[in-house]
């Protein structure tokens, strides 16, 4: 897979979407931020080559992704931009709105168990 470069842009509009999380995602990062998971160091809307990810855990290289219902629509884009991330070596977890504010703690769990392992 090509290298391709974060350009300036993507990351001033990582900077954009910081301030404008949805609820579920504002709800996990209450969790996140605190570094309450193991002591794992998230970022939050962290810029990766072209793309933009909810949640990175940059030394256990681990991705965290809260999905809303526009990804029903965009599974194709959604499989290339996984594809691209695991190919960097990063390991990619997703969670459907509605299971962040419905099963926050079952949620945690599975973030604990995928940042604990390792790769």
């Amino acid at each position: 897979m090509a290298h391709r470069r974060t350009r300036i842009s993507t990351f001033q509009y990582a900077a954009q979407l910081r301030h404008h999380l949805t609820e579920a995602e504002a709800r996990l990062w209450q969790v996140l931020r605190a570094h309450r998971l193991n002591d794992v160091h998230f970022r939050r809307q962290h810029a990766i080559g072209p793309y933009i990810v909810d949640f990175c855990a940059p030394r256990q290289k681990l991705i965290i992704e809260v999905d809303g219902s526009q990804h029903l629509f965009q599974q194709a884009y959604d499989a290339e931009r996984t594809a691209y991330l695991e190919a960097k070596g990063y390991r990619v977890l997703r969670f459907w709105n509605h299971e962040v504010m419905e099963n926050l703690e079952g949620v945690l769990l599975r973030i604990m168990e995928m940042g604990s392992s390792g790769r």
